[in-house]
């Protein structure tokens, strides 16, 4: 998928390169350090995945399918993490975007990376204060409080640096403030978007990359200086729409440029990985047991313990002590199964798989395989006990019996 893009856009080769000899429309497209290569094939990616995957359990749906009244939150474990995840990613972006230059040796190349360390700079704190002030104001509109939001703010900061990253070294620093500011607000809207459309993107990955790709590709059309276009790319024949106007031509090519590039970028993605994922969802291996993402995907994958949390009490430790043990005996049934009868269908055992994503329990959500039937669900009602409370648990009976002759049920 990537190494296409990049020839497309940075070989001297590509059809939509600047570099070309001939380039598309006198001009190609301009992305100095990868807004459109990288970030919007990754967010593209990202959002044909998770709309084939699905949420996660619990997110939008209860156990029997059916829409919750208000999203489940699932915030990270460690916003300490966060925050130093995201000064990591800040301090990388530097040599990410200035280092797109490739060389010092060339004349005024030093004057080129001190400004694209700045515009990075700008952008990225631009982005973050929008984020964190409008997403203040909403929660103060609708709770009457204010609460300051760190992961949006984080999330905005890398918005910011998102958007300067195709235009970093040919817009002007004002230009990387406007950019900044309105890829804070772009990344607050289509967060919030997402959830009301009910896709499940965990670490807001689509508009983070793939929206503030797009707009920093739109925003190269719109600023880039003349004078930085001739230092970068030797040629200011076409530049950023607001300058033509200055110029009293209202040269719209290189806008046109930036958009054509956007179009290839997702119809090559899109082509090429919503079967690569349809696939990997057909055939089951797209998705985790529903089991193991209560458990924990460590002891499935990696051969690990589940992670005692101290926030829990008795018996919801209780219970997660109950789905340990039954997905150890799931995991020995498995094994026996293919011992005894080698590989086979899922679809065709008579013992019931673990997940219950399903096209029938979550009408046209497409993120399951078929395979429960609502028959094989008794009991979905959630458990009150005074103030705790308890989600309810799925009682689901196997059509084989046990050595007992009585029928197995499994809580899932």
């Amino acid at each position: 998928v990537y190494p296409v893009v990049v020839h497309a856009v940075w070989s001297r080769q590509g059809f939509l390169s600047a570099y070309n000899s001939s380039p598309l429309w006198g001009s190609g497209v301009v992305d100095f350090a990868g807004g459109c290569v990288v970030h919007i094939t990754g967010g593209m990616t990202a959002l044909i995945a998770t709309m084939i995957l699905g949420p996660r359990t619990g997110r939008f749906y209860d156990l029997r399918g059916k829409v919750l009244d208000d999203p489940k939150e699932m915030p990270g474990h460690s916003l300490a993490l966060q925050c130093l995840g995201t000064f990591i990613l800040w301090f990388g972006w530097y040599g990410f975007n200035s280092g797109s230059i490739i060389s010092l040796t060339n004349e005024d190349n030093y004057y080129i990376v001190s400004h694209t360390a700045i515009n990075t700079t700008l952008s990225a704190a631009a982005g973050c204060v929008m984020t964190l002030f409008l997403s203040t104001t909403v929660a103060e509109r609708f709770t009457g409080e204010i609460t300051f939001n760190l992961p949006y703010a984080m999330n905005g900061c890398l918005s910011g640096l998102v958007a300067i990253t195709a235009g970093c070294s040919v817009v002007e620093s004002w230009a990387s403030i406007i950019t900044g500011l309105v890829a804070g607000a772009l990344y607050l809207g289509f967060s919030k978007l997402l959830v009301r459309r009910r896709i499940d993107d965990a670490v807001d990955a689509i508009p983070v990359h793939m929206i503030n790709g797009m707009w920093g590709c739109i925003s190269v059309g719109l600023f880039a200086e003349p004078g930085l276009m001739k230092a970068v790319y030797n040629t200011d024949a076409h530049v950023g729409w607001f300058y033509s106007w200055g110029r009293g031509s209202a040269d719209g090519i290189l806008l046109a440029c930036q958009l054509v590039g956007i179009l290839f970028v997702i119809g090559w993605v899109v082509g090429t990985m919503a079967p690569f994922f349809w696939m990997l969802h057909y055939f089951g291996y797209l998705r985790a047991d529903s089991l193991e993402e209560v458990v924990g995907l460590d002891i499935g994958y990696t051969g690990g313990h589940p992670k005692r949390h101290d926030d829990l009490d008795q018996q919801m430790h209780d219970k997660m002590d109950e789905y340990i043990k039954e997905y150890e005996h799931r995991q020995r049934e498995k094994a026996l199964r293919k011992a005894n009868e080698g590989r086979r269908n899922v679809r065709n055992s008579p013992l019931p798989a673990s997940s219950i994503h399903s096209h029938s329990l979550h009408g046209s959500s497409y993120h399951g395989r078929r395979i429960i039937s609502s028959q094989m669900i008794e009991s979905l009602d959630t458990i009150s006990d005074g103030n705790q409370r308890t989600n309810g648990t799925a009682v689901i009976t196997s059509e084989e019996p046990d050595n007992s002759g009585s029928n197995q049920e499994r809580a899932v």
